[in-house]
């Protein structure tokens, strides 16, 4: 009987250096994504979760894919369908939200409700992530700001003494003083960024009580 040979037993590695296996890490961040918002469509279709929550959830997603997309395309993928062919996912849900770039409910909306709550996360993550890649001026972060402020006052279901919204408003007030090329503080940047993750996760927990 032959012996088994001890290259069988070797790891089989993926990558050689640390740029294939940044890519290699992209490529599943973009599966993985891509298999939640299929995962989140069939949810909604089975009402196991509330209009509200599904809209939230996929504006998150939506943005997340944009990001994890880029991160991806190339010669081999330049589209997310050659991706997805490629790795055999099972994904038409998914794959059509991506196309519209938009929740379901948004298109069925006739109050606009989802609309704002969509506007609303994806400002939370743009912000978020502009303070997390120090762009602290005031020039490139109050217009978001602003919208988002806006957006929160137009959505009804927010109470007028929701202490995230206020800590919106309090931030809006600060960057209004400001001069155009003014910059925040390191500890502004952080205490800026702290109430907005405290702002977001309260805005989640509203949506889920509804």
């Amino acid at each position: 009987m032959q012996e088994h040979s001890p290259e069988l037993y070797e790891e089989v590695k993926l990558f050689r250096n640390a740029r294939e296996r940044e890519k290699y890490d992209n490529m599943a961040d973009l599966y993985a994504i891509i298999n939640t918002i299929q995962q989140l469509e069939k949810a909604y279709i089975r009402d196991c979760i509330t209009p509200q929550e599904y809209t939230a959830a996929c504006s998150k997603h939506l943005v997340q894919y944009k990001i994890a997309f880029k991160q991806v395309q190339c010669e081999e993928f330049p589209t997310v369908d050659t991706f997805v062919k490629k790795f055999r996912l099972d994904c038409p849900a998914a794959l059509e939200r991506i196309r519209e770039d938009r929740p379901i409910t948004i298109r069925d909306d006739k109050g606009n409700t989802s609309k704002c709550i969509a506007e609303i996360v994806s400002l939370f993550i743009t912000i978020m992530d502009k303070l997390r890649l120090q762009i602290n001026t005031m020039d490139a972060l109050q217009p978001d700001v602003k919208d988002l402020d806006d957006n929160m006052n137009r959505l009804s279901l927010i109470p007028e003494d929701f202490d995230a919204k206020q800590k919106v408003d309090k931030w809006l007030g600060t960057l209004n003083e400001m001069q155009a090329s003014d910059e925040l503080t390191e500890a502004q940047v952080r205490q800026f960024l702290f109430d907005l993750e405290s702002a977001y996760a309260d805005f989640n927990k509203l949506l889920h009580s509804q």
